[in-house]
């Protein structure tokens, strides 16, 4: 199970209005509701997981993120959240666009498919990797996108995103000192804050 990033609530402003794309349980909408007072909204497309934020008092839309952001206008929120979901969307391009489109800044997070473990487990075993990290067997898994730090960075330079700030964590949230290093082999975790290039 991975934790969200301990840099997320660092990113946010206190009173923001936040969006958080693929919401699950509400865990982090919570959190930031309860330390920062903000205007949080979620989307979430699993009923079990929008009843479990409901419970929590929070306020979430049931919406496919694959079908874009048009029910939201442009800069209407201050921050949009995505944690460990960019992988499983089918654009993940498009997907970016939209969150930079209905808000100033971005927090993106997703595994990183070039951690050392995945890459001993594809080079030294022949097989795709099976962790805590991606813990579905390739035939079964939403993860239909799979990046690096490296690649997502360049998909950033494509789309003119800037990019704030990095970070990377393990799987508890937490930062390493080889993965501050070395992100693209050591980080588990990919960590980013984004905007739109001016």
């Amino acid at each position: 199970m991975i934790t969200h990033s301990h840099q997320i609530p660092n990113w946010i402003t206190t009173h923001s209005r936040v969006l958080d794309l693929g919401c699950g349980d509400g865990k982090l909408l919570a959190q930031l509701v309860k330390s920062h007072h903000i205007d949080a909204l979620g989307l979430e497309l699993d009923p079990a997981k929008i009843a479990t934020c409901l419970d929590q008092g929070l306020s979430v839309i049931q919406q496919d993120l694959n079908r874009g952001l048009s029910n939201f206008n442009d800069r209407q929120f201050d921050t949009v959240i995505m944690t460990q979901t960019l992988q499983a969307i089918r654009r993940p391009d498009l997907a970016l666009s939209e969150m930079l489109r209905v808000g100033r800044e971005a927090i993106v997070t997703f595994p990183n498919f070039a951690y050392i473990r995945n890459r001993i487990q594809l080079g030294l075993a022949g097989h795709m990797p099976v962790n805590p990290q991606l813990p579905n067997p390739w035939y079964d898994t939403p993860n239909i996108h799979l990046s690096t730090f490296r690649d997502f960075e360049e998909l950033c330079q494509t789309l003119s995103i800037r990019i704030l700030d990095k970070d990377t964590s393990n799987l508890s949230g937490k930062r390493t000192w080889l993965g501050t290093v070395w992100p693209n082999l050591f980080g588990e975790v990919a960590v980013y804050r984004l905007t739109k290039e001016s």
